[in-house]
């Protein structure tokens, strides 16, 4: 977009100064460099804000139709590419207002009455966020759908389950991706509460006490599908708790993504080797022929951090603010915006990535069995037998114990070597011992038997229907 930096005097506040902005001053204090990404969410508030003014009789009919003609065509100028921002006119509604004023004359200098920036600004962030929050919830949706469609074909698929990264149990693989959907499933929630929360109109507290004219509130928030407005002016414009809320199910959600990266990177590993990550999503070595590295999901884990940062940004920004608006509040944007990149960029890549996934099920099948994997299904299958569980849990370190010496896993064993440790093992044992039937057993509710990750899929399939 084209940029240019005249030296008129400001028009929202220059009549009370005797001198020009010193242009260091002018270039720090401007937010038009990121603040025009809201231009959209800015023309709709105006337009509203210029139909309400109609509706109560400040504006004529003809001032109103032209001012929202203007603003049409300088939305079309905007994503033409066609449209001169000015440092000069310091943020986004100033360079509006200047532009509609060019084109329409007077009437474009009567738009602002009723209003102050501070509410102008609130209300465009809202608007801005309301529609990010709606499009990161559908990539959300679109990585669990191809969550679901992985835990599908893997259902059967068993690896190694573990707890401080030791082998602890079987498990499907299709049930550990379902753990990852639940994870995003909750995320979605808290966007979508966090929404519902910030759904007020700021549009008409003004600067900070509202304003003389006997302006409908409730109309404007209508027109902007708002569900109401907001109930104190001091409260709305200096109000940035939706940001930060925004921010905070933002970082938690980053730190889910994260913990996915994390295993796609130690799965891909030679020494897991559990996955095969699609080629568009790695990267060489510039000296070392032979690497596949997982970049993607090592810079979203990354990725994290900066996010978490921008939330710690936000409360102090925010954390020693008196009311009403401060200038501080200017820097609420770029940390919100970043994190709102982010968070779309990191979705984009799983939700293509994730689903191309190749699980290479013999690895994984092999690394299942080490580590004496179903040890509790021994013990379980012991205490059915009559056992206390303690004695069970005993009797099972001893046969353990004796496979770490012998080199062998508990299925290895033959009936003999396993009434050692308690003549009421019988041959039944065998329908636990193997890798397939301790998957099998856990058939209940939330359990990782097959049949029970087949279920769980067809359930989610319809949660995201609704």
């Amino acid at each position: 977009m084209n940029e240019k930096n005249d030296k008129s005097t400001n028009i929202a506040w220059g009549g009370r100064f005797s001198e020009q902005t010193d242009a260091f001053v002018e270039a720090f204090t401007a937010s038009v460099a990121f603040d025009r990404r809201m231009y959209r969410q800015d023309i709709n508030g105006s337009k509203a804000h210029a139909r309400m003014l109609q509706r109560i009789g400040v504006l004529s009919e003809t001032d109103c139709e032209a001012i929202l003609s203007g603003l049409d065509r300088i939305r079309d100028e905007i994503e033409a590419g066609q449209f001169e921002w000015s440092v000069s006119r310091e943020d986004l509604h100033m360079n509006i207002e200047a532009r509609l004023t060019e084109l329409i004359g007077d009437a474009g200098k009567r738009l602002h009455t009723g209003r102050s920036r501070n509410d102008q600004v609130a209300t465009d962030i809202r608007l801005y966020l309301r529609d990010e929050i709606d499009a990161i919830v559908r990539l959300i949706v679109d990585l669990q759908r191809g969550l679901l469609d992985l835990a599908e074909r893997e259902a059967d698929t068993i690896l190694p389950g573990f707890t401080h990264l030791q082998v602890a149990q079987p498990v499907s693989f299709g049930h550990h991706m379902m753990a990852w959907f639940e994870m995003l499933q909750r995320d979605a929630n808290r966007l979508r509460d966090c929404q519902q929360r910030m759904n007020v109109s700021p549009l008409g507290a003004a600067a900070l006490a509202g304003t003389s004219y006997p302006i409908d509130r409730e109309f404007t928030a209508s027109e902007l599908g708002f569900s109401a407005p907001a109930a104190n002016s001091l409260d709305a414009v200096s109000d940035r708790d939706f940001a930060i809320e925004f921010c905070a199910a933002s970082a938690i959600l980053m730190s889910h993504l994260s913990r996915m990266a994390e295993e796609m990177v130690m799965w891909s590993s030679a020494q897991f080797d559990f996955i095969d990550l699609p080629d568009r999503y790695c990267t060489g070595s510039s000296i070392m022929p032979q690497k596949k590295n997982p970049d993607v999901p090592e810079l979203v884990r990354g990725k994290t951090g900066r996010v978490t940062g921008n939330l710690l940004s936000l409360l102090m920004l925010m954390k020693s603010q008196p009311l009403a608006y401060n200038k501080d509040n200017q820097e609420d944007k770029e940390p919100l915006f970043d994190t709102i990149d982010t968070v779309i960029g990191s979705l984009r890549a799983f939700a293509d990535m994730v689903p191309a996934l190749v699980c290479k099920r013999d690895n994984m099948y092999r690394a299942a069995k080490q580590g004496f994997s179903t040890a509790t299904d021994l013990a379980d299958y012991l205490v059915r037998k009559g056992l206390p569980f303690r004695d069970a849990h005993e009797v099972v370190g001893r046969a353990v114990a004796y496979g770490l010496g012998n080199d062998k896993d508990l299925s290895e064993m033959d009936i003999a070597e396993l009434r050692v440790f308690s003549d009421i093992i019988d041959t039944d044992v065998f329908d636990v011992l193997t890798l397939e039937g301790s998957v099998a057993a856990r058939n209940h509710v939330g359990g990782t038997a097959p049949e029970q990750v087949r279920k769980a899929v067809v359930a989610a399939r319809q949660l995201l229907m609704r």
